[in-house]
Parts: structure tokens; C-alpha cells; sequence
């Protein structure tokens, strides 16, 4: 039985490989993301500029050049170097809030459609509801400026404002499983509420809980931007919302220093486009119902 069902695993998988190869949009948003984490994994090895570096007054403002591929900001600072790092802090920011948004989300998800009819349900669902509400931006401002300017705030920010959608989602495809019939013979046999969500629900829901993450990095990714742009991030990392922010606030647009604002800008776009072709792909892949006929 444990050979037969580590067939059917590694088929499944196999299976999942090749859809995913055969989707244009995936390999496309993997290329990229690819990229970027080689990026930021090889690239200070590969292009050894120290972020925090500052240049002299010859340094500030320079266009691109054969010692600095994309110019130097205000401060003399190679920009590639920024660039680099950036990408480490930009993309840690969106991993690591995801997984907080995702598992929050997964676990008031599936005990409000477990539990859709007792007052707990209930309780989740209009307190899921309030955050949903809220204007998402200010939430995160309001958030962001109490706790302070460190990245691990804004983690965590992110987090917490970023788990609502999910609920609903996971709630929704838990009422499903939970009608069905196997889950009845659980319940007959006297299977505990926990086995139950564990055991038999949350396999079930994973496929949706897998896509929708994608979905929520790309959002992750954006906000950190976002904040970071407003002044909010914290200055002490380089991010690529921290460099549009002092690209702006430095006159660089209005000086032509488009070296300066153009790579981290592209580079946001970039990723969380390609954060939203895996989405749609592993959602269209892992859902049936979307499958193209």
C-alpha cells in the first residue's frame, strides 16, 4: 500500500511538472523569478559592491558607466549594488509575510467552515469581515508608523493586514469538503474535529492554499514597495522601495537620473508580475474547473 501510494505521489507530481511546462504564462513568471533569486543569492558575489558604500562629490549623480553598470544615486552609491541587495530584502519581506498571512488565513479559514454553524464560526467570519472593510493602505500606514521603521515591522504588518481574502477563500472550498460523504464517515466513527481539519480538509484545501500564496506574495512584495515609498520602510536596508524613495525625494526624476528610479521600479513590476503568472497558472493547473479545453 505505501509503494502504491508513493506511485500515485510522484505521479502527481510528475503530472503537475509537466502542466506547468506546458503553461507559456508559468515558465514565464518562474523564468523571472528564477532570475531574481539567483540575483540575490550569486549576485554580491558576482558584482562585489558594498550597498552602504558613499562616493565623493564626483561619484553623486553619475550615469551608467563602465566601473558602475547603472550609474550612482545622490550619495555616490553604486546603484546595481542597491539593486542586489534589495532584491534580498524586498524578497525576504514578501516570503516571510506571506507565510504569516497564509497561515493565519488557513487556520481561521478552516475552522469558520468547520464550524460555519457554532458561534466560533460566526465570530471569525464578522471579525474576518471587519478587516475586509478597512481601507487596506491606511490600515498598514496606521500600522506601520506605531510600531516603527524596521523591517521586521513591516513583516509583520503585512502579515497581519494581508490574511482576511484568504480566510474567506479557504472557508469557502471548507464548506464543500465538509458535506462530502467521507466526511460524514469520519464524523460517524467517531474521528476527533482535529483529526478531521488535518487529516482530511486541509489536504484537500492545499491546491487552493498553494495558488492563492503566490497570488499573496506578489501583494506582499507591493506593500513592502509601497510603504517603503512612503517613508515607512526602514533605512537602515536597502530595498527597492527604499530606493524609489530616496529617488524621489532626491530630485531624480527631475533631473533625468533615470538610472536611478527605472531599475528598482521595473524590477518591483517585474516580480510581482511574475508572482501573478505562476498564480493564475497553478490555479488553472491544480483547479479542473479552469483547465483549458
Amino acid at each position: 500500500m505505501n509503494k502504491l501510494n508513493q506511485r500515485r505521489r510522484r505521479g502527481k507530481r510528475e503530472g503537475f511538472l509537466l502542466s506547468l511546462k506546458n503553461s507559456k504564462m508559468g515558465m514565464i513568471g518562474a523564468a523571472i523569478l528564477l532570475f531574481f533569486f539567483l540575483m540575490a543569492v550569486f549576485g554580491p558575489i558576482l558584482y562585489p559592491f558594498d550597498p552602504q558604500v558613499f562616493g565623493g562629490g564626483a561619484d553623486i549623480m553619475n550615469p551608467p558607466s563602465p566601473r558602475h553598470w547603472l550609474g550612482t544615486d545622490d550619495m555616490g552609491r553604486d546603484v546595481l549594488g542597491n539593486l542586489i541587495s534589495g532584491s534580498r530584502v524586498s524578497l525576504m519581506v514578501g516570503i516571510l509575510a506571506t507565510l504569516i498571512s497564509m497561515i493565519l488565513g488557513t487556520v481561521l479559514g478552516i475552522l469558520a467552515g468547520f464550524f460555519d454553524k457554532t458561534i466560533g464560526g460566526t465570530f471569525i467570519m464578522r471579525f474576518t469581515d471587519f478587516f475586509l472593510v478597512i481601507p487596506w493602505l491606511p490600515l498598514m500606514l496606521v500600522l506601520a508608523a506605531i510600531l516603527g521603521t524596521s523591517i521586521w515591522n513591516i513583516i509583520l504588518v503585512i502579515g497581519l493586514t494581508g490574511w482576511a481574502g484568504t480566510t474567506r477563500v479557504v472557508r469557502a472550498q471548507t464548506l464543500s469538503i465538509r458535506e462530502r460523504p467521507y466526511i460524514e464517515r469520519a464524523i460517524a466513527i467517531g474521528s476527533s474535529n482535529r483529526h478531521i481539519m488535518l487529516k482530511h480538509i486541509l489536504p484537500n484545501v492545499f491546491p487552493l492554499i498553494f495558488a492563492n500564496t503566490i497570488l499573496v506574495s506578489a501583494v506582499a512584495i507591493l506593500s513592502e514597495t509601497t510603504l517603503s515609498f512612503l517613508g515607512l520602510g526602514d533605512p537602515t536596508r536597502p530595498s527597492w522601495g527604499m530606493m524609489l524613495h530616496y529617488a524621489f525625494s532626491s530630485g531624480a526624476a527631475s533631473i533625468g537620473a533615470y538610472w536611478y528610479f527605472i531599475p528598482p521600479g521595473l524590477a518591483v513590476v517585474l516580480v510581482v508580475l511574475a508572482f501573478t503568472f505562476l498564480g493564475y497558472a497553478f490555479d488553472e493547473i491544480l483547479n479542473p474547473k479552469l483547465k483549458k479545453r
